[in-house]
């Protein structure tokens, strides 16, 4: 094949008449297929393990807890009271419990027993005074996270209970909405704390919190090892719902979260190694599950990637993506698997959504998704996307390369691709193979990209069928 220039720009027709003949955009030489990287699941998966807690209950009913009243100093007491005991299981029984932040030790199980509902206080003032946290992947002291763990191990939250965040219009969500201006009181403290990492400010003087409109996230381990999220619900989150940072050893399973607000997305792994995601259910407010690693300077001061990752038998409804790598992504990501998940609605963006820019700059390698069921997208199968927010201007241009998608049914999708680079970045070695796409209708976006492949990619417009063999088209 004849490479095409780098700088290419390609605005194509529709996917049917642009790929009856198949299609390979030629990029760079081709070293890694999808056959390469499937060995390493298994892996990964064997380093992956639940942690295990002696047969020891403590039940915050033990403390003074009782139905409808506030709990924050029965869970405070129990908690330490089985930590100090050498680990177990802190109940929560049937009932609605008001609380504030909840810190958990190592070797606790936090189990919301069948019928327990763990309820957060609206009220900001209860997440005072100020922890130190990581805030859309940069460091800094703001509230507390509603449930939180640093530098600890043998951690769990577990039961089929309740976790609800208590969020709404008129509390914490009302931060990153517009006001009666047309502001939203966030934006502005964003932008101060961005300019705070970017000066080389320390992190203790990064100080949020009262007067201040950054929302804490729900459940966020920091530096912990070995932890578990299992069978709870989450709902009206904050903002993101569970965000692990510099963790290993991470396992959510049979996790349901709904919630619907602004910057509501589902997981956000951050500067993670060994993840697993299994029979979880995503909707959200933003993107179900969002992988990070740090952003801007901040993200390359730290400089942990996310990597070893495996998501399985997810279901993934409302949201912008199924899964998202990026915006904050300075840190890189690699050796993602997703499998045998099915993505589903009107209300669903993108299948696989690759974000970054010349500010976050990062390396997204190694991504493969197969057996992926898709009732219907409202974007496209794949959203690679260098021009957000600052785009091309900055020193640290991103590259995505190595992305396969297999054994994929897509029912409904406007288009496959929508690509979007600059001069200098890299998307490079995308494949789609063994797929059936249905209803695709509008025009294919690819800019700046190199190589990209289908194989054995069937195509089903409104009104024919096209067949793709591995053939190539030259540009």
């Amino acid at each position: 094949m004849t490479p095409i220039p780098p700088a290419t720009h390609r605005r194509l027709g529709l996917s049917l008449a642009l790929l009856a003949a198949g299609l390979a955009f030629a990029g760079t030489a081709v070293a890694t297929r999808a056959s390469d990287g499937w060995d390493r699941e298994a892996q990964i998966l064997r380093r992956i393990h639940d942690p295990k807690f002696p047969d020891r209950i403590f039940s915050i009913a033990q403390y003074g807890a009782v139905p409808g009243g506030e709990a924050s100093a029965a869970l405070r007491l129990a908690i330490q009271a089985c930590h100090s005991a050498g680990g177990g299981t802190v109940e929560v029984p049937d009932g609605v419990f008001l609380t504030g932040p909840i810190r958990l030790l190592s070797n606790v199980n936090l189990h919301l027993a069948d019928g327990a509902t763990l309820r957060f206080k609206p009220d900001p003032a209860a997440y005072l005074p100020v922890v130190f946290t990581r805030w859309e992947g940069i460091e800094c002291m703001n509230y507390a996270p509603f449930i939180s763990a640093f530098d600890q191990e043998n951690i769990a939250i577990t039961g089929r209970g309740t976790l609800d965040g208590s969020a709404s219009a008129t509390a914490w969500w009302d931060w990153a909405l517009p006001d009666a201006k047309g502001l939203r009181p966030s934006l502005a403290d964003a932008k101060l704390l961005n300019r705070l990492a970017d000066a080389g400010a320390p992190v203790a003087q990064r100080v949020f919190g009262a007067g201040h409109h950054l929302r804490p996230n729900f459940f966020q381990p920091y530096h912990c090892r070995n932890i578990l999220v299992e069978g709870v619900t989450i709902v009206r989150s904050p903002m993101w719902e569970l965000h692990p940072v510099l963790c290993t050893n991470f396992t959510a399973r049979n996790v349901i979260i709904d919630s619907l607000g602004p910057n509501n997305d589902g997981c956000d792994p951050e500067s993670c190694k060994d993840v697993l995601l299994d029979h979880c259910s995503f909707t959200t407010g933003d993107d179900c599950i969002a992988i990070k690693s740090g952003r801007n300077s901040d993200g390359r001061r730290i400089n942990v990637p996310s990597e070893d990752f495996v998501i399985r038998n997810c279901a993934m409804k409302d949201g912008h993506a199924g899964v998202a790598i990026g915006s904050e992504i300075s840190g890189s990501c690699r050796n993602v698997f997703v499998e045998d998940c099915t993505m589903d609605s009107p209300h669903l963006e993108r299948v696989l959504r690759l974000k970054s820019n010349a500010q976050r700059g990062g390396t997204i390698e190694d991504i493969y998704l197969r057996r992926i069921d898709v009732g219907q997208v409202a974007e496209a199968l794949l959203t690679v996307d260098f021009l957000y927010e600052e785009g091309p201007h900055g020193p640290f241009p991103p590259t995505v390369r190595n992305i396969f998608f297999d054994h994929l049914t897509v029912h409904q999708s406007p288009r496959l691709f929508f690509i979007t680079g600059f001069a200098g970045a890299t998307i490079d070695n995308i494949q789609v193979s063994h797929s059936t796409i249905h209803g695709v209708t509008s025009p294919e976006l690819v800019e700046q990209a190199g190589h990209i492949e289908l194989n054995q990619v069937e195509i089903i417009p409104a009104q024919k069928v096209q067949s793709l063999s591995s053939r190539t088209l030259q540009q």
